[in-house]
């Protein structure tokens, strides 16, 4: 089974809300909502590709020193199985902004289970939860 390795990060931001992206129609789970972050490419650290997504996704930008590793996802689909190191941010220049057609939103730790996530971001959330 193919290996896809993803990195995705918790924006959290002063008031300890968190921020979740929904899947625009036309990708794979569209509608579902999601922690930004992407692929991580060939020659690439997960720390790299986080950088790189949230400045091609979100328009910020922020550095290896600001991404703290939580926790990770290791969860089979049909076709491939997905490695997802999840990291916390807090700081970061600019403000998040939709920049491929996705939809956005800051939530409270605590109301994370009300949106729904792909199975593989779900176990995330009671660690999450419990960090912040």
């Amino acid at each position: 089974m193919n290996i896809v390795l993803v990195a995705a990060v918790a924006l959290v931001d002063i008031d300890g809300r968190v921020l979740l992206a929904q899947r625009p129609e036309g990708k794979s789970m569209a509608g579902l909502w999601e922690f930004p972050g992407g692929k991580v490419e060939p020659g690439e650290t997960p720390e790299h590709a986080l950088i790189r997504e949230l400045q091609e996704e979100l328009g910020i930008d922020t550095w290896d020193s600001c991404l703290a590793p939580l926790t990770f996802a290791s969860h089979s689909y049909d076709d491939f199985h997905l490695l997802m190191p999840l990291f916390v941010c807090r700081k970061w220049e600019g403000i998040p902004h939709a920049r491929e057609g996705q939809t956005l939103k800051w939530v409270r730790a605590n109301d994370l289970r009300s949106y729904p996530m792909p199975p593989a971001d779900i176990p995330l959330i009671p660690i999450l939860r419990d960090w912040l």
